[in-house]
């Protein structure tokens, strides 16, 4: 399967010293709350390219909203990055129809302006979507009527720093924040590749493995969860470091707080990948710098159900696809 691997020239977020930007770690901000009577005036309706359907439910939906007085409406891909950010300092809510790799996308732009959303599960898992598209308009007609909460989770952002001649100091070369996961790893060949860590400056351990994944609670039910992770309910703001196929290394987990800054670099004689959300993709080079910490961004999403969903989400995925609702 072919794989986007993004180039230091693209566009990428830059700051020069993340520790400014660490998160509020306020009881207040980590629990989830309500919107009170703010409502939703301007709404964005975001698709998945490759789902004839997912736009044809839009249009439906987008119908609907204007039936209930809502006229500020626009439709757009989500994969069309550009043309969302243009519309998001001007919106109140994001729409979202796929799955959980569209919500994905929407959360990474939605959380710069504090933009919830809304996920419609259109894809195959749905763990982050709220509502079915066989049963949309009870739930949408509930929220109307300011019948939610809204769910604040945990992001992370890394960077990647590199030397631009030997002896010269490190400059960042590009910047993401990630809801589920980043992972750095080997690239094509089967050939293990050594990841040494730091936290907050002081060395960690050096792991020889296929990658190492640093994820938050989101992330805690993805890769995390298939290579021997915990399981994080998503209200909590930890961020957990997770081998993968450790060879005589620690293997276990390690379970940190937001604020920590994790450092990473990779020592190998082959190519090495870091991954971001399972959606970017760069090339690392030996001597290259990874740091990984609490983004100061948080992603948003509506709910209608009770607060124990993600527990009777979570056992349902766990028993297997003959027993998942709508797969």
């Amino acid at each position: 399967m072919a794989r986007r691997i993004h180039s230091i020239s693209e566009k990428s977020t830059k700051v020069t010293n993340m520790n400014q930007h660490r998160p509020d770690t306020s009881l207040a901000d980590a629990m989830p709350q309500r919107l009170g009577d703010q409502g939703f005036h301007r709404v964005g309706i975001l698709h998945h390219p490759k789902k004839p359907e997912s736009i044809q439910l839009g249009q439906q939906i987008a119908a609907f909203l204007r039936a209930h007085g809502l006229e500020e409406i626009w439709f757009e891909s989500a994969w069309e990055s550009e043309a969302v950010l243009e519309h998001l300092p001007n919106v109140d809510l994001l729409i979202t129809l796929g799955g959980d790799g569209t919500l994905l996308r929407a959360a990474r732009l939605g959380a710069r302006h504090n933009v919830p959303m809304l996920g419609v599960k259109m894809g195959r898992l749905g763990f982050l979507a709220e509502i079915f598209p066989d049963d949309w308009q009870a739930p949408l007609t509930r929220m109307l009527q300011g019948s939610y909460w809204v769910e604040q989770r945990l992001m992370v952002r890394v960077r990647l720093e590199r030397s631009p001649a030997e002896g010269a100091p490190r400059a960042s070369l590009c910047e993401y924040d990630a809801l589920n996961d980043v992972v750095l790893s080997r690239g094509g060949l089967a050939r293990v590749v050594r990841i040494s860590v730091q936290l907050d400056g002081g060395y960690l351990t050096t792991y020889t493995c296929d990658g190492l994944i640093v994820s938050t609670a989101t992330g805690s039910t993805g890769y995390a969860l298939a290579v021997g992770g915990p399981i994080l309910p998503p209200e909590l703001r930890n961020i957990l470091v997770i081998p993968i196929a450790p060879h005589l290394s620690m293997d276990r987990a390690v379970v940190l707080s937001e604020g920590t800054e994790i450092r990473m670099r990779a020592y190998s004689d082959h190519e090495a990948m870091l991954t971001v959300d399972g959606q970017f993709v760069v090339e690392v080079r030996e001597g290259d710098e990874i740091m990984v910490t609490g983004s100061p961004h948080l992603a948003r999403f509506i709910r209608m159900r009770d607060r124990s969903y993600f527990y009777r989400t979570l056992m349902n995925k766990l028993r297997g696809p003959s027993t998942q609702e709508g797969e």
